[in-house]
């Protein structure tokens, strides 16, 4: 074989090889999901997991908020809620207790595709006699190398706004000091326009932008209660937002939003 031909065969490989490498984006993309799952229970009153990862693997999520979480309660039939729907969608769970219940505990709960590098579970003011509430927190590698935190939580559902309010003031006052991107989802149990929402909204920004579609209850939805919020405005951008109201395996719909990370 003559040395012209080597050259071209070798430039050929080098080539081929070249071209087989995946294109890797300079910003990295995240899908997120923030679903209440009703501690495991079917608005048909039954209690089917499958249905609640149906909705998870469908949207093919990087990282999942899941509120109202139960940890091996009578209820919840002695399962470990985030663990069994982690098996199902092939995610690494982790929960957060808020409070102890029935022979077991309650709060909530994150499934992630990345690595953890850090948690914590931050407890958040409540009036007596109201529930406890928790934030529960990770940091994450991306496979982009980057390094974000990703926040759960659900807030107080009564009437009376007092304590949504200390609770978000609590969030800002914990989180707002992360030194990495930080995405912020949950059933947070009050509408946009409301004095809850608004404290937040100052430092956080909507992924929902103008989409107004409501996420409660999922078989005629009413009210929008769901949020994914995210900070600094300006490292992030919003590729897609979608609303997904299965009727049976939730009594909220389940909210998707892809978001481009900018370096």
């Amino acid at each position: 074989m003559n040395n012209k031909r080597i050259i071209f065969c070798l430039t050929l490989i080098i080539s081929i090889h070249i071209q087989a490498q995946p294109v890797q984006k300079e910003n990295p993309d995240v899908r997120i999901l923030t679903i209440n799952i009703l501690h495991g229970a079917t608005t048909q009153g039954d209690f089917d997991l499958d249905k609640i990862a149906d909705v998870i693997q469908q949207t093919n999520p990087d990282l999942v908020a899941l509120q109202e979480v139960d940890f091996k309660t009578n209820r919840a039939k002695k399962y470990d809620l985030a663990t069994e729907l982690g098996w199902r969608t092939k995610m690494a769970p982790l929960f957060g207790k808020a409070m102890d219940y029935d022979g077991g505990g309650y709060g909530e709960g994150i499934l992630t595709k990345m690595p953890i590098i850090t948690s914590r579970n931050v407890p958040l003011p409540h009036s007596p006699g109201n529930e406890p509430r928790t934030a529960l927190e990770v940091m994450v590698e991306l496979e982009s190398g980057d390094t974000i935190c990703f926040i759960g939580t659900h807030l107080e559902h009564q009437r009376n706004n007092t304590d949504r309010i200390d609770q978000v003031n609590e969030i800002n006052r914990v989180f707002l000091s992360n030194k990495y991107p930080t995405i912020l989802a949950g059933d947070l149990n009050d509408t946009p326009e409301s004095e809850a929402i608004s404290i937040l909204k100052r430092f956080w920004k909507d992924s929902a932008g103008d989409n107004s579609a409501f996420t409660y209850p999922s078989d005629n939805p009413r009210i929008r209660i769901d949020y994914i919020l995210f900070r600094p405005e300006n490292q992030w951008k919003v590729l897609d937002y979608q609303v997904i109201c299965d009727s049976i395996a939730s009594d909220h719909c389940a909210l998707l939003s892809v978001l481009e990370l900018a370096k």
